[in-house]
């Protein structure tokens, strides 16, 4: 008969916390790390929201430089969800040990920035709080990256509805005054697949668009003299 292995117990979140992978970072600010947990060999830590920069820094001075990926989960329509609406992940990488971990925190609405810690987390950030409506306090400029300025609502939450929304004046200028609208029907739908955005119309962003500077003037160029012509065989050049 084959011999049967017995898989070894799962780590407890001490344990985890001092695998040599994260073991110095943690024990900087191990009053901020709430959880640990560990999944097909990769570690996550779960943060007090509060202190997400704090640990975010700690990982990169030890070496977690590269901020692969930052993204946002709805919890609200989970089975059995009693925590904060939503979940924020940071997937972080270390080029000098080859290894990932993650790092996860939880919040109602807004969560301290940590573009000061990872410049790329501009982007990520605002990727989120236009998905979301995660607010990040401290962002340079907290604007939209995939939808309008103007855009009503977030797609990605769960009750944002699946067919979307007539957007109205952002669409149809014609139809409904700034910041107004929709009615069923106005847009050529039938009057009954018209998902009728019935909230407060509010602009998001809080930046003036870009003005892309005038192009300076460009001198035209010399033409270019003609060569002189090869005298013929034979013959010089008059004076």
């Amino acid at each position: 008969m084959a011999e049967t292995t017995t898989p070894p117990a799962a780590r407890t979140a001490d344990e985890i916390k001092r695998d040599p992978l994260v073991a110095d970072a943690v024990a900087r600010v191990a009053d901020a790390i709430t959880d640990a947990k560990e999944f097909a060999g990769e570690i996550t830590l779960t943060i007090a929201k509060d202190r997400i920069r704090d640990v975010a820094q700690a990982f990169k001075d030890d070496g977690f430089t590269y901020l692969v990926d930052l993204a946002g989960l709805d919890y609200s329509k989970y089975p059995n969800w009693k925590g904060e609406r939503f979940g924020v992940a940071y997937m972080l990488y270390s080029f000098r040990r080859n290894a990932r971990i993650r790092l996860k925190t939880f919040t109602g609405d807004a969560i301290p920035t940590v573009t000061t810690v990872w410049k790329t987390a501009n982007w990520h950030e605002r990727e989120t709080w236009d998905m979301l409506g995660i607010r990040f306090d401290g962002h340079p400029n907290l604007e939209r990256i995939l939808m309008w300025e103007g855009f009503n609502g977030h797609p990605l939450r769960k009750d944002f509805p699946v067919r979307g929304i007539d957007t109205g004046a952002r669409i149809y200028p014609e139809v409904f005054p700034d910041g107004g609208g929709p009615k069923a029907g106005s847009t050529g739908k039938d009057a009954k697949d018209v998902n009728v955005y019935k909230g407060e119309w509010k602009p998001y962003g809080t930046w003036p668009a870009a003005i892309a500077p005038a192009p300076k003037a460009v001198a035209a160029p010399k033409p270019a003299a003609a060569p002189p012509s090869p005298a013929a065989d034979g013959e010089t050049e008059e004076a």
